[in-house]
C-alpha cells in the first residue's frame, strides 16, 4: 500500500493523488460493511485537511510521498466526525445526498463512523518515517479527536435550557469553533510537518497556521445559510432547529440594535418552528450589519493564519497553504 502510494503522489495534482489513495482504500470489500464505509467515503470534499497534510510536508523542506498515508487517515477522521455529527444534529443530507444514518439508520452510522476512526491508525502505521515521528502523528491526530469530542460537548451547553446567552457567547464561540474545527486543520499540519522532519519551531508555526485557518473556515462556514440556499451541502435549517448560537447570529446580537437582540433571543427561545427560526435569525443578521462584520472577522483570522507561513522554505507548498486559508473564506474560488 505504501509504495503505491508513493507512486500516486508523483502526479502534478496532489488532490487527484489523494482521491486515489482514498478510493483504493475502500475497493475490494463488497459486503454490507464494505458498502456502509464506501458511501461513507466516496463523495470527497475539497480535501482541505488532506491537503494540508501533504503541504505542510513539503513547507518544511520534506518529500510530499512521506506524509500521504495521513492525508488519508485525516480524511477519515474528519469524514468519522461528520457522520457523527449528522446523527447528533439529525440532518438527512450530507454533500448533497442522504446521510449516512439517513440512508442506513443510525446503529450503521455509527459503526461506520467508529470504523473509520479506526482505520485512520492503520493508516497512519504506514507511512514511511523514524518511529517516534509516527508515534508524534498518531498523538496529534488522537488529540484533534479528543478536542472535536470536547467542542461537541461545550456547544450542547451552549444550545442546553440555561446555557449561554447570546449576549455572552462570542468566547464560548471561539473555544468550540477551535476544538470542533480547528483542532483538526491544527494536526492535519503538525502531522504533516512532522512527517516532512521539520523543525519544533516549523511545526509550532504550522500548528497555528492550522488552528487560524480552522476557526475561519468554521466562521464562514456559518455564514453559508445566509449566503445562497443549500451553499453547505446540508440542510440550511441545520443550525435553526439545533438552536445554534453561531458566529454572525451572535454578532447580530451584540452588534444590533434593540429589534436585532430580540429577534435572536425570540429565534433561540426554541418556541418557533425551524423555519420561521432561520427567518428571523436572517432579518437580525442581514439588517444589523453582522453578515459583514462576519466576513470581516473571517477574512482576519484567515490572513493570521497566513502570517504564520512566513519564512518557510518551501515556496510552493507555502504558496498552496495560503491558497487553502484563502478558500477557507470564500468557497467559490
Amino acid at each position: 500500500m505504501t509504495g503505491t502510494m508513493s507512486e500516486a503522489l508523483r502526479t502534478d495534482d496532489p488532490a487527484e493523488a489523494i482521491r486515489d489513495a482514498l478510493a483504493r482504500r475502500r475497493s475490494g470489500s463488497g459486503d454490507r460493511f464494505g458498502e456502509l464505509t464506501h458511501y461513507a467515503m466516496a463523495v470527497p470534499g475539497k480535501l482541505l485537511r488532506p491537503l494540508m497534510v501533504v503541504a505542510s510536508a513539503e513547507a518544511v523542506g520534506g518529500a510530499a510521498d512521506t506524509a500521504l498515508p495521513a492525508a488519508v487517515a485525516v480524511e477519515h477522521l474528519h469524514v468519522a466526525s461528520l457522520v457523527h455529527d449528522d446523527i447528533i444534529d439529525g440532518d438527512d443530507l450530507r454533500r448533497g445526498r442522504p446521510s449516512v444514518h439517513a440512508r442506513y439508520g443510525v446503529a450503521d452510522a455509527i459503526v461506520t463512523g467508529d470504523a473509520l476512526l479506526f482505520d485512520l491508525f492503520t493508516a497512519v502505521a504506514e507511512c514511511v518515517a523514524p518511529p517516534r515521528v509516527v508515534v508524534a502523528v498518531v498523538a496529534e491526530f488522537a488529540r484533534a479527536g479528543g478536542d472535536l469530542c470536547r467542542g461537541q460537548v461545550l456547544e450542547a451547553a451552549m444550545v442546553s435550557p440555561g446555557g449561554t446567552r447570546p449576549g455572552s457567547g462570542l468566547e464560548d464561540y471561539l473555544d468550540v469553533a477551535a476544538f470542533k474545527t480547528g483542532a483538526l486543520f491544527r494536526a492535519a499540519c503538525r502531522a504533516g510537518a512532522l512527517l516532512g522532519g521539520g523543525s519544533a519551531e516549523q511545526v509550532d508555526l504550522l500548528g497555528d497556521y492550522g488552528h487560524h485557518t480552522g476557526v475561519a473556515f468554521q466562521m464562514y462556514d456559518d455564514l453559508l445559510p445566509y449566503l445562497a440556499a443549500g451553499a453547505s451541502g446540508k440542510p440550511d435549517l441545520s443550525d435553526a432547529a439545533n438552536l445554534r448560537p453561531t458566529w454572525p447570529v451572535l454578532l447580530a446580537h451584540r452588534e444590533g440594535g434593540p429589534e436585532h437582540r430580540e429577534a435572536v433571543e425570540t429565534a433561540l427561545s426554541g418556541a418557533l418552528p425551524p423555519a420561521e427560526t432561520l427567518e428571523l435569525l436572517r432579518f437580525a443578521v442581514t439588517d444589523s450589519g453582522a453578515l459583514e462584520a462576519a466576513r470581516r472577522g473571517a477574512r482576519e483570522r484567515s490572513h493570521r493564519a497566513q502570517a504564520c507561513l512566513r519564512g518557510l522554505p518551501g515556496t510552493a507548498a507555502v504558496a498552496r497553504l495560503t491558497g487553502i486559508a484563502e478558500i477557507a473564506v470564500d468557497r467559490d474560488r
